[in-house]
């Protein structure tokens, strides 16, 4: 059984990814690692030379900036990446850069690649997500949060990556039939230095919206301000990867908010509402057909 890892990443110091931490918690996995590096206004390209892995593999790429529109240009950059991996890979583990796997669960996970190694009812894997906000000690708490997604797929190329790169489909737009994981992925996309944050806000938004869209809803501060954008969040009681430990340290900046508070907003309270009648709100771009490990 072959693994390879793939990412995509462009200006990881600018926006402050963590971009080694996300390739460095998936690496003992893989057989080899594809990074398909964009054409960057910092030296991201040295800093993923700079892991010094004789499994990764670099593409360089250039970013069509014209695609403005539901961060198409995320999904044709992920891509790339999974198309330039070797055929004889069996499965491919797909992580952003602003994602870390959970530590210690090696093991279950290439356990559930080789027992479904030969399974064509198979096509991946999904994974549980925390999405950390505002600093390392809080999550997202709301149904508002995505709770799983597929992260290891099989090498075919009738799979692809879908709309805005969070998921992926295969064929004519048909989604993919998955085994669930109990592992989580650490998502750390909204825990950043408040200025770091703010570029990537003007950043990302820009591959959703023209220029216009941009003037009326992006504030021209120069740092983020969490607290005004909060909704629910529960302090975190676990344990961060060890390749986190680190970043972690020299975190430089504060985020305390009093969890008692509500902060649920009216989306919030009608997706609670529905749950509790036995309707899952939240979007799906799976089909769940088993379960491994425990």
């Amino acid at each position: 059984m072959k693994v390879t890892g793939f990412t995509f990443i462009r200006n990881a110091l600018i926006y402050d990814y963590p971009i080694r931490e996300a390739i460095r918690s998936v690496l003992p996995l893989c057989d080899e690692f594809l990074v398909a590096v964009g054409q960057s206004d910092d030296t991201t390209l040295a800093l993923i030379q700079g892991i010094g892995s004789p499994k990764i593999r670099i593409i360089e790429t250039v970013w069509d900036d014209a695609l403005r529109a539901n961060g198409e240009v995320l999904a044709v950059e992920t891509n790339k990446a999974l198309r330039a991996i070797s055929p004889d890979s069996d499965w491919c583990f797909y992580i952003q850069g602003d994602e870390v796997l959970e530590e210690g669960r090696d093991s279950l996970i290439r356990q559930a690649m080789e027992h479904h190694l030969n399974d064509e009812n198979v096509d991946g894997f999904l994974f549980k997500y925390r999405h950390f906000y505002g600093s390392y000690d809080f999550i997202g708490a709301s149904n508002s949060w995505y709770k799983h997604e597929i992260r290891i797929v099989r090498n075919r190329s009738e799979i692809y990556s879908y709309r805005d790169a969070q998921g992926f489909r295969k064929g004519d737009n048909e989604k993919l039939r998955v085994v669930a994981l109990p592992v989580h992925i650490h998502h750390y996309g909204w825990v950043k230095e408040p200025q770091a944050m703010q570029r990537k806000q003007r950043n990302f938004n820009k591959l959703w919206h023209d220029d216009d869209w941009m003037a009326s809803n992006i504030p021209s501060v120069d740092h983020f301000e969490y607290e005004k954008h909060l909704t629910q969040v529960k302090r975190f009681i676990g344990k961060h990867p060890l390749v986190m430990r680190e970043r972690i340290e020299a975190m430089n900046w504060s985020f305390n908010t009093d969890i008692s508070m509500e902060r649920r907003t009216l989306k919030d309270r009608i997706k609670d509402a529905l749950l509790l009648i036995g309707i899952n709100p939240n979007y799906v771009n799976y089909k769940k057909v088993g379960t491994f490990g425990a």
